[in-house]
This record gives C-alpha cells, structure tokens and sequence, in this order.
C-alpha cells in the first residue's frame, strides 16, 4: 500500500481542473495551484482569460460583460466540477464558489466538501 500526500491529491486536482478549462471553456490556465484545508478546497487559476477578454477588460462594461459570461459557463458546469472533485477526494461537494478577476486575469475556485479532507489525507488514505 503507498500513501498518498495531501500534495499528490492537490495535484491531481490541478491537473483536472487545467484539464476542464482547456476543454469546456477553450483555453487553459498559464498556472494552477490548489491547496486543501480542512474540508474546503481551494484553486488558483493564472491567465485564464484570452487576449480578447484582456481588450474587453479594459472598460467597466466589457469587464462586468466577462464576469457574467464566466458566470453562466461555469454554472453551466457545476455538475461535471462537483463531480470531478467528488471522484478526486472520495467526498461529496457541499458547495462550489468562484470569482474572476478581469484585472489580473485570475479565477479561484472553492469547493466545500461534507468531509474534512486533510484530516482524511493525513490519518490513512492509501492505494491498494
């Protein structure tokens, strides 16, 4: 059996979620980090804006433009993030939060599990 480190599960995480971006919303991220305390996980997203964005960022409108459609796509997408993590952690999504930013072009995203997941990860999770 090999134990597996809160840094492998984080990980992994990243990588799914690089993996949504670039397929479900056409453009990955330049950098993903997530980071699990307690029972929250929590992703930082850089450069997930397209150089398009970037130009419709500049105005007030454009930038609440770009908060609304990120809104509605991510939404949209619930389901398959909520189910992503769920299959990652073995836990179940409590709840999914995220914001955007337009100036620095970064998203976060925090996902609420119904279990403490750091607690699990350090006490005996292991692979067979």
């Amino acid at each position: 059996m090999t134990k597996i480190t809160k840094g492998q599960v984080e990980a992994q995480i990243s990588e799914a979620l690089i993996k949504f971006e670039k397929e479900y919303m056409g453009r990955g991220p330049i950098e993903t980090k997530t980071y699990i305390i307690n029972d929250m996980v929590f992703a930082r997203l850089k450069g997930v804006l397209s150089p398009a964005e970037e130009k419709l960022a500049r105005t007030g409108a454009g930038a609440d433009l770009i908060k609304q459609t990120r809104v509605q796509l991510l939404e949209g997408a619930r389901v398959l993030l909520e189910k992503i993590v769920s299959e990652i952690t073995a836990s179940q999504v409590r709840s999914l939060h995220s914001d955007i930013s337009t100036k620095t072009g970064e998203r976060v995203i925090i996902f609420t599990l119904d279990i403490n997941l750091e607690d699990k990860i350090n006490a005996v999770t292991t692979v067979d």
